[in-house]
Parts: structure tokens; C-alpha cells; sequence
């Protein structure tokens, strides 16, 4: 029998009147309303939540010292497989490189790596290769001996017919490395190609250029004619002197120098080589200075000899030579532009970091510290590198392209996530003029690893935190950076979940603690922030932000589609950062499937409403799709974000009967790349094309992109939608592809630098039904707050946990740690030695000192 009532009932005597019901309700509703009246506007009542719970915790008058802050030491389940080799072990494969010779008695004639030209044999990266995943598994997993290590080896081969780039792979390699351990040991050194689309990389695409004192004279043959008309029409600018640099017959320091700003070596398919170069003035922040002058120059052959310049233009005007410029100059046919940018008295230094504008109220007191004073509550392997937290556990590593990488992601004892690594950061700019209109950098050519730099304790991360170093071998030797990766748990802010109710159990909280794994890389002009945030219920967020200077450009009214203003004739240039990040997947085991879930309205019928707007229902419904092969999985996210696409494992259900998975939520600027027609970008940067793609994950397609694809826009040599081939991803392991990104429309507040809190992206891995319950649950930095009866006092529950009550520990003196540089031996290297290597690792974009006259 029905209880409830209908229209045509009212006869029936089973519950109560209509009219007693509506009085209940009122009742109900009467009390309901004041006591919320009396909870929320009652000033006693609001200050007494949060008083009266720990009014009776005792806390002493004199604290002590707060505990030791630093990280509490263990030991990784296994070891790290994924680790680079030190420094020992990278001399002693280099020593075997040197020495090394085929069947027929033929070796490398490897020559140093600063002292190598283009015409040499030199090493360009050594580097531990990641083993194969079934062997690692079945190493973390089973009862195998963990997998062989095998090196990565690139070589440029300037000195073999014909000159090409080698890639070796050399192994396997005893556990213990050492120059004589390898001596004895049957190791090979065998060509790497399984993990390119196209093998073979021309030796046009070589990532540097190695002939320095043959560039410099190129730059110098080109410039010095224009000496006295760059004095004329660049604003006094002058060449070949350092600001401040006195001559003895010259007493008088002269006007800033020119640094030569540079595309990348562009060749579409490794047919030749060419690059276009602005003039730039040489003072702090001139990444910014841009100035009115451009030269495009081809350096295919190997013989400097047959360099040369295409052509130069200035002011829009093209000009096939030097000379025909002069000529025009002398002529009075050259139009001219506006003199470069002259500071206002005291503005000298605007590109620079000086403080500068209004004391703000109260500014001369420290801000709020982050401090732990229960001590740390993560466990740490610094040989392994291996972090523990809350439930979580990770390894680290790191690599020269992309820096920092996590491996075997585990939540509770489950793992995730295989890997977690950056791919690639692309930035496309655009412009009317020939450098802004050109310019396609793939950072990872240039080594976000080796620019990885210490971070500064205190402003890049809090003073408690743990830092660890990071270890690159290329061609200036072995760089350590000790302080390049920073591990620290931080309050949110904000609660992770949390409610305010009246019945029992329902009022209280759980703080929103995270663990943040960071580094930051400083390309040239920019800044990367990479974070790996860890939540409580079992959600990682990945986060990249950018600061540093913009890439300026010459300013004209012709360039206002193209960017802002910041200067009188500088500006900052319209351009797309797109970062590709790997997730390979293990959701409850490597057997995986894809789901999208979308959100799509419906219009039903449903006769309980006939009487009060029509039977007509306008809604929205959740629809599940299982999206079964390659061939449809580049994928963008839906409208308005009306979904997420899910990586799930359909033979394993939660309790309710879900697939278990984890749920990729865009979170702040997920972009993918919007010029998708560029010859620049035509191959290489394929994986930027999408919000995300999923494909079966394949040992022989470790990266959606290579050191050589900024070079090889045509045919690089890691094509992206190669991966694509149609196979199922039907309970197949997995791999996600996924970019974050900003459009990066330049304001006038990105002078002098750009700020990471408006250019950052980043997106969330989730639980998607993988548990029963909320995890986070578990926690026991939580509330549970009771209401009182009438005359008692608040109380709340928080599982015994005290904060202590201490003194924190004394701030350090500020100290930034240098590089340590290593010679290719293994050695110490010399501190001019660094210097050298500062200014390689710096030089990006290829922006060159100015050349001496």
C-alpha cells in the first residue's frame, strides 16, 4: 500500500491530514530556520567552533627547538633502475669509447668535446637507456634480477665519409662500472634505431654549431662594414666592445655591444642549413631589445669558406648583400626607422631585476614561512631517489632532453603510473618580421636537463625542503647541479573536503596536505617550473608555469597583431607554449582500456510533471564510450569540457561494479598548439596537435619527439602520428599523451618578466571509481566536530594529532651552489672550465657574444 498521497486521495485515512503534514512541515521548517539563525549570526556561537576545541590543549610558555627537519632516511624497495650513471661510471664509457675498435681495427678518433669542431668526431650524450618495462616488472613484481643496464650513446661523426650523427647503444654494462670492470667485460656497442621513425639523422640537423671561431668570423665579415651605420641607425649601439670596456687610447666606456639573436638551424629535411639572426642590444634583460636589422644566413657545407649570407633586411627592406644596403644607406633610398628605445633618466635598468616603485604598507616584515614543526612525513633513498608519503611512493630520474622523470608510481601499494616525463616544450611565435615570423623552438633540443639549475632555497622552494642533484653527461664533460630538484610537503590552504551539518558525524574536515616534487629549467629568455603535486585521495596534479623574459621583438605600428608594446620600440611576441607529457598507465595492472565519458542533453518524458510545466523534461545524461583502437584516439576534449576520457582496466571492478580507472581532467590552459599548417611544424611537432592522444605503449616509442626534431620539421626523426597504426587498445598497456600549454598574449605586466601565476597549465590525474570510498578518509590530520547540547561546550575529534609547540629552526644565510663541471675523465674541471660551460648551456637560441674588432 502507497503512502503517498495523490490528488484524488484525499478520502483516505492512513497517515496524517493534509493539514497536520503542512503543519509538521512549518514546524520543521520553523526550528530548522532558527537554528541556523542561531548557529550562523549568534557572534558567541561562530567564535566557539573553532575556540573551544583546543581550548584545553596545554601548551608550554618557553618552547624548545623544533625537531629536525631533515628528511627521514630509508631504503627503496628495489633499486633504480632508471638512474643516469655518475660520474666514475660516465668516464670509464667514455675511456672505452676512446679506446674502442671494430673488427677492423677501426675506432672513433674521438676528439674532446670543447675542443671539437664540426669537422670532428666528439661525444655528444651519454646516457643510461631505459630497460625494457616487462623486464623491470618482472624485476619489481616477481623473482627476476633486476634488468642489464645499457648506455645511450650519441656521437657527431664530423669526421667520417660522409659525416653523419651516430647513436649506439652499448651493453650490457656490468653492475659495477668502472674503466676496468669494462675492459674485461663482453660488451657491444651496436647501432640504435628501434626507437626512431627515421633512423638515419643527417648531419645537417646536428644540434650545435661547433666551428665557433669560423661563426664568429662569419658574423664579423658580415657585420663589420656596418660598423659606423649601426653607430647611425641603431642608436649609438656599437660592436665589439662589453659594456663599460676601456681601451687605452679610449678612456670613455662606449655604448652597449650587440649580441646576434638566432633561430634554430632550420632544414626542412636535412637538405641544408640556415638560420635567421637579429640584432640585439648586449645589456641585462636583452632578450628584450630587439633591434631593426636581420640577416639570413646558410652554413650548410662543413667548409666555412662556403658560408654566406641570402639576405639582410632592415625596416621591411629586403637587400640581397650587405653591400646593396650600404648602397641604399648611401643613396638616401633607405627608409629608416625609429631610433631604438632610449630609458628615461633612472630607468637605465628596466629589464632588470632592481626593486623599484612604492614601499608597500608593513612590506619591511618577512612574509609568513612555511614550517614543519612536527618534523618531516616523507621517507627518502637519495641514492635511489626514491620518495614515500602518505600512501605514495616513487623513483626519480633524470635525463639531458627533459630533465626530471618518475617511475613506478605507486598509491597504497598500487601502482598507477609506470612513468611520468616531460616529452617536449614547444614555443611557435609569430611576426611580421623575419625572426618572429620564423622561430620554432623545441626546448628539448637545447637540453632542458642540462639547464636545469639549483634552485634558490626560499623563493624557488621553502627553506625545509629536500633538495637533491641532478647529473647530465654530454659534450662538455659530466655537469652535477647539486639543488636542481626540490621534495616538500606544503598546506593548501584549503581543506580537501569538508562540511558544516547538525546531525552526528557530518561537521568537520581534513586539511588538504600536498607533497610537490620541482624542478625549474632556464632555457635562454625563459624559465620552466615543472611541479608533480601528490594528493591525499590519491589524485596527482602535473603543472608547468613559466617565467623568465619574453622573446622582445622590434616594435612597429605594423606589429600590433603580432604582440604588445613595452617599450617605445620594444615589444613581447604572440606565441604558443605546448609541453607534452607521458603517462603511462597501470591502472590495476598493465591490461587497460580507454573510456571517454561525456555529458550530452537529452529531452524526456516523465508523467509526474504533466501538472506543473508538461511532461517534457530537458536534462543532461552521463554517456560511457569505449574507444577501441589507435585510429580514434587523437583526441581533444569535449565542448565546454563536457567530460573526460578515462584510462580504465575492464576486468577489474570497484564493489559498485565500475571498471576501475584514472581520469584525465584538464585543469588550468590545456592548449594544444593553433598554427597546424606551418611548414616549421609540418612532422615534428605532430604530438601538439591534440589535447591528448592514447596509443599502446611500446618500448620502441619511448618519446613523441627528439633531440633533432627541432632541426627536421619535414622528416624528423620521431614522427608522432606514426604511433597511430590502427592497433586496438582493447585491455592493452597503455600510454596517455598529453599537453599543457599557454597562448601566450604578451601585457605590458610581462615587462620585465613573465609571472607563473597567469602562464601555468597544468592537468589532473584522478580516480575515476578505482576506489570504494574516498581514501583521503583515512587520514588522520582531520576534524570531527560536535554540536553541543544546551549549556555544553564544543567538542571535536583529531585522532590525537598535536602540533608542536617550538621554536623553528634558524633561516640560513643565503648561499647559492655553483655547478660542478667535469672533464671528461672524471675530473674536477678547472673554474674557468665552468665558465665555459655557463655560457654553452646559455646560450639558447643561439644568441652569440659579440665579436671582437
Amino acid at each position: 500500500m502507497s503512502f503517498l498521497h495523490t490528488k484524488g486521495d484525499s478520502h483516505l485515512s492512513v497517515g496524517p491530514s493534509p493539514k497536520s503534514t503542512t503543519r509538521r512541515t512549518l514546524a520543521i521548517f520553523g526550528l530548522l530556520t532558527l537554528s541556523s539563525a542561531i548557529l550562523f549570526f549568534a557572534p558567541q556561537f561562530r567564535a566557539s567552533i573553532s575556540s573551544d576545541v583546543g581550548e584545553n590543549t596545554w601548551m608550554p610558555t618557553t618552547p624548545g627547538e623544533c625537531v629536525d627537519t631533515s628528511p627521514i632516511l630509508t631504503s627503496a624497495p628495489r633499486q633504480n633502475v632508471w638512474k643516469n650513471f655518475d660520474v666514475d661510471e660516465a668516464a670509464a664509457i667514455r675511456d672505452w669509447l676512446w679506446k674502442y675498435k671494430d673488427e677492423n681495427g677501426k675506432g672513433f678518433n674521438l676528439t674532446n668535446g670543447l675542443a671539437a669542431t664540426d669537422f670532428d668526431n666528439s661525444i655528444t650524450l651519454i646516457e643510461n637507456f631505459t630497460p625494457p618495462k616487462e623486464d623491470v616488472l618482472g624485476y619489481f613484481d616477481g623473482e627476476q634480477t633486476s634488468p642489464p643496464r645499457f648506455a645511450k650513446i650519441i656521437l657527431d661523426l664530423g669526421n667520417a665519409s660522409p659525416p653523419t650523427v651516430g647513436q649506439y647503444l652499448l651493453g650490457p654494462l656490468p653492475d659495477v662500472i668502472s674503466k676496468l670492470s669494462l675492459s674485461t667485460s663482453a660488451i657491444e656497442l651496436k647501432l640504435l634505431r628501434h626507437i626512431y621513425t627515421r633512423p638515419d639523422v643527417p648531419y645537417t640537423a646536428r644540434l650545435y654549431a661547433l666551428n665557433g671561431t669560423y661563426t664568429e668570423k662569419l658574423f664579423l665579415d658580415i657585420i663589420k662594414p656596418l660598423y659606423n651605420v649601426t653607430q647611425d641607425l641603431l642608436g649609438g649601439v656599437v660592436l665589439g666592445r662589453r659594456p663599460g670596456q676601456v681601451l687605452s687610447d679610449d678612456p670613455e666606456p662606449k655604448p652597449p655591444t650587440l649580441l646576434f639573436a638566432a633561430t634554430t638551424p632550420f632544414s626542412y629535411d636535412g637538405s641544408f642549413r640556415r638560420m635567421w639572426i637579429q640584432l640585439k642590444k648586449d645589456l641585462p634583460g636583452s632578450f628584450l631589445m630587439a633591434l631593426d636589422m636581420y640577416f639570413y644566413v646558410d652554413f650548410t657545407s662543413m667548409d666555412p669558406a662556403e658560408w654566406y649570407l641570402i639576405r639582410m633586411v632592415y625596416n621591411r627592406q629586403a637587400f640581397a648583400s650587405v653591400e646593396d644596403f650600404l648602397g641604399a644607406y648611401s643613396n638616401g633610398t633607405l627608409k629608416r626607422s625609429s631610433p631604438p628605445d632610449i630609458p628615461n633618466s633612472g630607468e637605465e635598468a628596466w629589464a632588470g631585476r632592481e626593486r623599484r616603485g612604492n614601499k608597500r604598507d608593513l612590506d619591511e616584515r618577512a612574509g609568513p614561512r612555511q614550517v614543519s614543526f612536527n618534523g618531516p612525513r616523507y621517507r627518502v633513498d637519495k641514492d635511489n631517489q626514491w620518495i614515500s608519503w602518505m600512501g605514495w611512493s616513487f623513483y626519480l630520474s633524470f635525463a639531458r632532453d627533459m630533465g626530471l622523470s618518475l617511475w613506478d608510481v605507486r598509491f597504497r601499494g598500487e601502482r598507477i603510473l609506470y612513468e611520468i616525463s616531460p616529452q617536449e616544450a614547444l614555443a611557435v611565435y609569430s611576426g611580421s618580421d623575419p625572426h618572429q615570423g620564423s622561430t620554432v623552438f623545441l626546448d628539448g633540443g637545447f637540453g632542458m636537463g642540462t639547464a636545469t639549475r639549483a634552485m634558490i632555497r626560499g623563493y624557488d622552494c621553502p627553506y625545509d625542503a629536500l633538495f637533491l642533484p641532478a647529473i647530465t653527461h654530454t659534450n662538455v664533460g659530466t655537469l652535477l647541479q647539486q639543488d636542481a630538484i626540490c621534495v616538500f610537503e606544503r598546506d593548501s590552504g584549503k581543506p580537501l573536503s569538508r562540511h558544516i551539518g547538525y546531525l552526528k558525524g557530518e561537521m568537520g574536515a581534513i586539511k588538504g596536505y600536498e607533497l610537490v616534487v620541482r624542478t625549474i629549467s632556464t632555457v635562454g629568455n625563459y624559465d620552466y617550473l615543472f611541479d608533480y603535486t601528490f594528493q591525499l585521495d590519491g589524485t596527482i596534479e602535473v603543472r608547468v608555469s613559466a617565467s623568465g623574459y619574453l622573446q622582445g621583438a622590434w616594435w612597429d605600428d605594423a606589429e600590433m597583431s603580432y604582440g604588445t608594446k613595452i617599450r617605445d620600440t620594444y615589444m613581447g611576441s604572440i606565441h604558443d607554449h605546448v609541453i607534452n607529457y607521458k603517462f603511462d598507465f597501470d591502472v590495476a595492472g598493465t591490461r587497460n582500456s580507454l573510456m571517454a565519458v561525456t555529458l550530452e542533453n537529452e529531452v524526456v518524458q516523465q508523467p509526474w510533471f504533466d501538472d506543473d510545466w508538461g511532461q517534457d523534461v530537458h536534462q543532461q545524461k552521463i554517456v560511457r564510450r569505449m574507444i577501441r583502437n589507435e585510429s580514434d584516439a587523437l583526441l581533444d576534449y569535449p565542448k565546454n569540457y563536457e567530460g573526460v576520457y578515462a584510462i580504465v582496466n575492464e576486468e577489474e571492478l570497484n564493489r559498485w561494479g565500475y571498471p576501475r580507472g584514472y581520469a584525465i581532467h584538464p585543469g588550468i590552459s590545456p592548449i594544444h598548439l593553433t598554427n597546424l599548417n606551418s611548414k616549421r611544424t609540418q612532422n615534428n611537432v605532430n604530438f601538439a596537435k591534440h589535447h591528448l592522444a592514447v596509443s599502446r605503449r611500446k618500448d620502441s616509442e619511448p618519446r613523441s619527439s627528439s633531440m633533432w626534431n627541432i632541426n627536421l620539421p619535414g622528416t624528423p626523426p620521431v614522427d608522432f602520428y606514426k604511433f597511430f597504426d590502427g592497433e586496438s587498445l582493447e585491455q592493452e598497456d597503455l600510454t596517455a599523451w598529453v599537453n599543457l600549454g599557454m597562448h601566450h598574449i604578451p601585457r605590458a605586466e610581462d615587462s620585465p618578466m613573465t609571472l607563473t601565476n597567469i602562464a601555468t597549465s597544468s592537468v589532473l590525474l584522478t580516480p575515476f571509481n578505482f576506489n570504494d570510498w574516498d581514501p583521503a578518509m583515512e587520514s588522520m590530520n582531520a576534524i570531527i566536530i560536535d554540536i553541543p547540547e544546551p549549556g555544553e561546550t564544543w567538542s571535536g575529534n583529531e585522532n590525537d594529532v598535536e602540533i608542536a609547540f617550538c621554536v623553528p629552526p634558524r633561516v640560513d644565510r643565503w648561499n647559492y651552489p655553483g655547478i660542478s663541471v667535469f672533464e671528461e675523465d672524471g675530473t674536477p674541471g678547472r673554474p674557468l672550465r665552468v665558465h665555459e660551460m655557463r655560457q654553452q648551456a646559455e646560450s639558447y637560441h643561439a644568441i652569440f657574444a659579440a665579436t671582437e674588432l
